[in-house]
C-alpha cells in the first residue's frame, strides 16, 4: 500500500513561518507512516497574489531558493516524497508552481500551472507549458507520478495528457472550494483514466475554502463484483491536519491491465478539433490570454 498524506494545513503570515510549519506537518506525516505527502496550492505565501509585482517579487521563491532546497532535504531525511507548492520567480516572471522530491531527496520535476485563472489575479503569472510525469521512489515501491494544480482540473485534457505520459497517481494541489461539482470532476479525472487522483486543499479557516482534500484511486470495477464501487478512498472534512490515504497501487495496476477505460479504444484520428484554437461565442472572454 502507498500512504499518500494530505497536509491540509492553514497557512502561517511569512514564507519562513509556512517552511517552519510545513517541515513539521511533514514529520507528523511520517509519524502517521506516510510515503508521500502534498500541501495544498502555492504554500509558501498562502495562496496570496493580490497587489502589483512589488508584493509578488517579496513573496515569490525560486526553485533553488532556501524554502524549495528545504523540503528536498526533509524529503531524503525523512525517507518519504514531498509535493511542495510555491510561488515561484523564474527571471522576470511568476508562475504557480510545484516541486515534487523523492524519498532521497532528488527533485522528480517542476510543474507550472499550466490553466492559470486569467479572470483572476492568476492573470498576473506566467503560464506553465507542458505536463510532467516521472517514476517516483517511494518506500512502498516505484509509482509513476504526474501533477497539475488546481484550476487544470476542469480541463479534461490535462488528466488525459499525465495518463497518455503513463501516470499512475496524479497530485493536485488545490486553494478553492470542493463543492460537489468539483469533487465530481475529479471523480471523473479518475474513473475516465483509470489513475489515482489526490488533491490537497486549505482548510475551512482559510477564505473562499472548505478543505474536503481527497483521494479517488480509480477503480470502479472489481472482479468478484458486479456492481460499481466508489472510487473515493478518503474525503476529508474542513478542519486543519493530516489526512492519509492507503492506495492499492497493484490492485490499480491489475484494473489498468484489463479494463476498458484509458487510452485502448479512443479514437485519436478524429480528435484535430481538440487543438484548434478558435474559439466562438458563447464562450469569447475578453480577457483571454493568446
Amino acid at each position: 500500500m502507498l500512504k499518500i498524506a494530505l497536509l491540509q494545513l492553514s497557512p502561517c503570515g511569512t514564507s519562513d513561518e509556512n517552511l517552519e510549519k510545513g517541515l513539521a506537518y511533514c514529520r507528523k506525516a511520517k509519524e502517521k507512516g506516510a510515503d508521500v505527502a502534498l500541501f495544498p496550492e502555492m504554500w509558501n505565501n498562502g495562496y496570496r497574489i493580490s497587489g502589483g509585482v512589488p508584493a509578488l517579487e517579496k513573496s515569490a521563491v525560486s526553485v533553488d531558493s532556501d524554502f524549495v532546497r528545504a523540503f528536498g532535504k526533509a524529503a531524503e531525511e525523512l525517507d518519504m516524497a514531498i509535493g511542495v507548492t510555491f510561488l515561484e520567480k523564474r527571471g522576470e516572471v511568476f508562475r504557480n508552481s510545484f516541486a515534487l522530491f523523492d524519498r532521497h531527496g532528488e527533485r522528480k520535476f517542476v510543474y507550472a500551472k499550466v490553466h492559470t485563472c486569467d479572470f483572476g489575479d492568476e492573470r498576473k503569472l506566467a503560464r506553465g507549458e507542458d505536463f510532467f510525469v516521472a517514476p517516483l521512489d517511494t518506500a512502498a515501491g516505484k509509482v509513476k507520478v504526474g501533477a497539475m494544480i488546481c484550476y487544470d482540473r476542469e480541463f479534461p485534457e490535462s488528466a488525459r495528457i499525465l495518463m497518455l505520459k503513463g501516470a499512475e497517481l496524479i497530485l493536485v494541489p488545490n486553494a478553492c472550494p470542493l463543492e460537489i461539482n468539483r469533487l465530481s470532476q475529479l471523480r471523473a479525472r479518475a474513473f475516465e483514466n483509470m489513475s489515482a487522483v489526490a488533491t490537497c486543499n486549505y482548510p475551512d479557516t482559510e477564505p473562499d475554502c472548505n478543505g474536503c482534500s481527497c483521494v479517488f484511486d480509480g477503480v470502479a470495477y472489481l472482479p468478484e463484483s458486479v456492481d460499481s464501487e466508489d472510487t473515493c478512498i478518503l474525503q476529508a472534512d474542513g478542519k486543519e491536519g493530516v489526512f492519509v490515504a492507503e492506495l492499492d497501487v497493484e490492485r490499480l495496476r491489475a484494473y489498468r491491465n484489463s479494463e476498458v477505460h484509458g487510452n485502448a479504444y479512443r479514437r485519436p484520428e478524429i480528435y484535430g478539433m481538440l487543438t484548434d484554437r478558435k474559439i466562438e461565442e458563447p464562450f469569447i472572454r475578453a480577457d483571454r490570454r493568446e
